[in-house]
């Protein structure tokens, strides 16, 4: 494969094709990152602030041209798109205000005469990034990345590389030296040659379990540290005295914005025996208001799934579950990469759609006696990256949130990412924690520095 293609998912028309970098061309960027590393690494917080800044002006001002270039390579309908590169800008605002107050030195109590903990940075940092959220996914790894003090390197998922090389043409209008963030335009047997690069201290992935599990092997092998952020199965967790209108409202909204594409959508909805009935009659009525098609057009609420690959798959574990007795309650058309908003009843615990990741516009609903049956379903899974529970009772709610399983827990509200709150998952949800603070010290140097007179 020479070249990378751009595919608009609705119509598998190319829209674009990129040639792929060779061997010689990433070891001129390993080398690149070299010798810019120590310029950018020995700026201050105030330049690197500006840098940052300008970044999130210009996603503000270009923010629907960079929408409609979502859209046209993965097919997120437009307003999604340009809340992403708003959400981007916001990214790069809040660690652009934080990053120094969340680096300072901090004392130690020791016996020596002096001792305290310095943050700094390490070099350069590796991503490989998925296609779902080809802007977000980017910078929320590279806003704290970046303000640390080290570089970004990037590999893209190659359906989004036109999305990949925009988000570097970015940094260097904003005014970051070329080389600060690079895109790697590659193919996997590459990726080798980056990770064992002395320049490259830190890999972060968000993706599959599968390549997950590839690149932190890799990453083993040179000792570099890594954090996955890697599939989902969030619950949706409905008690008998929950807003059902508004649980069924949210439920919908989570599992169908971006085309049901995404790791902390609500994938099951797990719901107590006494709301059955009403959460499900409810589920149905929003479904039944979305409209699946072109996502350019402004009536339309459900884009095309990114590849067809996608799309099959999908419709392998809906298939598979009704073979074993699940009920195909509305939905179930497919039309190329057009997957129409789907709902399944009577899932359980024996059927793909529950033990794995059901990554497009499927939800799932499965009826718990009680609330420790809801409890043990949510827990009855591989992932566990968040997850959501509704209830009038918010205490009732925070205690059961304590027993599930996962990276986060939101209470009567939609699981999403912000910049302010700490983000990653357990189990084969992967590892680390990417925004806020703890993202931030994920990849920089926790020096102890002890002294006597």
């Amino acid at each position: 494969m020479n070249t990378f293609k751009s595919i608009f998912p609705y119509t598998q028309e190319v829209i674009a094709e990129y040639p792929l970098m060779n061997e010689k061309n990433v070891s001129n960027a390993l080398s690149l990152s070299e010798k810019i590393y120590p310029v950018w690494s020995s700026k201050s917080y105030e330049e690197r602030v500006g840098i940052l800044r300008s970044v999130a002006a210009i996603l503000k001002r270009d923010k629907n041209k960079l929408g409609a270039l979502i859209t046209h390579e993965m097919g997120k309908v437009v307003p999604e798109a340009v809340a992403e590169i708003e959400k981007c800008a916001w990214v790069c605002e809040y660690f652009a205000e934080n990053a120094e107050k969340f680096l300072q030195d901090e004392g130690l109590d020791s016996d020596y005469y002096k001792s305290f903990i310095t943050y700094s940075p390490i070099g350069a940092v590796f991503a490989v990034m998925p296609w779902n959220f080809p802007f977000w996914q980017t910078f929320r790894f590279a806003a704290p990345t970046l303000m640390a003090g080290n570089i970004a390197l990037l590999k893209h998922a190659p359906n989004v590389t036109g999305c990949a090389l925009a988000i570097e043409k970015i940094f260097e209008e904003a005014g970051a030296e070329k080389g600060v963030f690079q895109t790697m335009v590659i193919d996997i047997p590459l990726v080798e040659k980056i990770i064992s690069s002395n320049i490259v201290q830190g890999v972060t992935l968000t993706g599959s379990e599968k390549a997950g599990s590839s690149v932190a092997a890799l990453s083993g092998k040179y000792i570099k540290k890594t954090v996955m952020e890697l599939g989902g199965s969030d619950p949706l967790i409905v008690l008998q005295d929950a807003d059902i209108e508004q649980a069924a409202k949210i439920a919908i909204q989570s599992r169908m914005q971006n085309a049901g594409q995404s790791c902390i959508a609500s994938k099951r909805f797990i719901v107590v025996k006494e709301a059955a009935d009403d959460f499900t009659e409810n589920l149905i009525k929003n479904i039944a208001l979305l409209k699946q098609g072109n996502p350019f057009d402004s009536i339309t609420t459900t884009g095309p799934m990114a590849r067809l690959d996608l799309a099959q798959q999908l419709e392998k574990q809906m298939r598979d579950s009704v073979s074993k007795g699940a009920l195909l309650k509305i939905g179930g058309e497919i039309d190329g990469c057009n997957f129409q908003p789907s709902l399944l009843m009577n899932v359980n615990s024996t059927m793909s759609t529950f033990t794995e990741e059901a990554f497009g516009p499927l939800a799932s609903v499965i009826v718990a006696q009680n609330d420790e049956e809801a409890i043990t379903l949510a827990n009855k899974s591989v992932y566990g990256l968040g997850g959501s529970i509704w209830t009038r009772d918010v205490d009732r709610g925070i205690a059961i949130a304590k027993k599930i399983n996962s990276g986060s827990i939101f209470i009567n509200s939609l699981v999403k990412s912000d910049p302010r709150l700490p983000f990653g998952g357990i189990k084969k949800s992967g590892y680390g924690r990417e925004l806020g603070r703890n993202g931030i010290l994920e990849f920089v140097n926790v020096k102890t520095i002890a002294a006597e007179k």
